[in-house]
């Protein structure tokens, strides 16, 4: 094993504590093997490696490790754990796929979707606490843009759906009221979509027969580039307009990340579903409820490479309206039995602080 090097002990004394009052000194490495270290109660300060700090570090690293002298406990930096908690309500209870956007729990927009009875003309943000109506969209559908951000909630935008019949149609919001803009090329419902107000794409839906068409928006009108490899009804988009993916599906797991030109087939969920919630970017996103079916409260995570199953939402749901990061979002209302105005908020903090224990 090697000398080992101490400056405030040099041998051990027989009830396997280090005597601290040694001067500075070699133990021989024939004196030492892996056995000899086990059930050693170290006094004395933290050590050199690890620091010791009156109170924690306000913006640890994952990885961190360090003494507090207040506490008097070793404490570390791990990797935080997301969770659901209860939100506002929405004014109307809807679901069916209406369109919604935004950028955290902060700051959320919905549009549209279906009452039981209707589609829906109204709209409304969110403020991290409660719902607000806003101005009626022009044009009342369900099944509009099926994604995690089409932009902010003072600058946003939503396309396709079924009025009926089965529309193109766009509509653009600048905070006070919504104007129609160019119409999409492909018209269709449950379409996917990703970006912003004056850069977004969309993708898959419903023609009524399920398509793979995908558009660019340059804020003006839209472009038809290259399709999904799998046509899908109902995916879910998340990212921005040169940075997407295209998630889940009728009747698929599949996912389909797009670089700014074409799409490229990647990890499938971990459970195939249509209908959920999606939030966060290319790297770094989260799905959440769906249909199986049954309907399902399951939240998978994305980081880039795989999906992991991480909490449950409270209610299991389909058709539920999603935005915000991936450590940061609010998905609410949708269909359970009826349609809801429930709202769950989602945070994943980066890092979380724990303190060593023993058993």
């Amino acid at each position: 094993m090697g000398s080992i090097k101490q400056n405030y002990a040099n041998n051990v004394l027989t009830d396997g504590k280090f005597d601290a009052t040694d001067l500075d000194g070699v133990i021989p490495n024939t004196n030492i093997n892996d056995n000899s270290i086990d059930n050693v109660t170290v006094f004395g300060t933290a050590g050199s490696g690890i620091a010791s700090v009156a109170s924690d570090p306000p913006s640890p690293t994952v990885g961190d490790v360090w003494y507090n002298t207040t506490t008097n406990a070793f404490k570390y930096a791990g990797v935080g754990v997301g969770s659901w908690s209860s939100g506002g309500n929405m004014n109307v209870a809807r679901g069916n796929d209406g369109a919604s956007g935004g950028t955290s729990v902060n700051d959320a927009i919905i549009t549209t979707g279906y009452t039981g009875t209707a589609a829906s003309l109204s709209a409304e943000t969110y403020d991290g606490s409660s719902w607000t109506s806003i101005a009626n969209v022009n044009t009342a559908r369900t099944g509009g843009t099926k994604g995690s951000a089409s932009g902010s909630s003072t600058a946003f935008i939503f396309f396709g759906g079924n009025v009926p019949p089965i529309t193109g149609a766009t509509e653009s919001w600048n905070g006070s009221s919504w104007t129609e803009v160019s119409d999409l090329n492909t018209a269709r419902e449950t379409i996917g979509g990703a970006g912003i107000q004056t850069a977004a794409l969309g993708f898959g839906g419903e023609t009524p027969a399920a398509t793979g068409a995908t558009e660019s928006w340059n804020g003006t009108s839209w472009t038809e580039v290259n399709d999904l490899n799998n046509a899908r009804a109902r995916p879910i988009g998340i990212g921005v307009q040169t940075a997407a993916l295209a998630v889940g599906g009728i009747p698929t797991a599949s996912s389909e990340s797009w670089n700014g030109t074409s799409w490229t087939s990647i990890t499938n969920l971990n459970s195939a579903r249509y209908g959920g919630a999606g939030a966060g970017t290319q790297t770094a996103g989260l799905y959440s409820g769906g249909d199986l079916p049954p309907n399902t409260a399951q939240t998978e995570s994305w980081n880039g490479t795989s999906w992991t199953e991480v909490a449950d939402l409270a209610t299991a749901r389909r058709g539920l309206f999603g935005s915000g990061a991936a450590s940061s979002a609010v998905v609410s209302g949708g269909y359970t039995t009826t349609y809801v105005n429930i709202t769950e908020e989602w945070n994943a903090p980066d890092v979380v602080i724990n303190t060593l224990t023993t058993s």
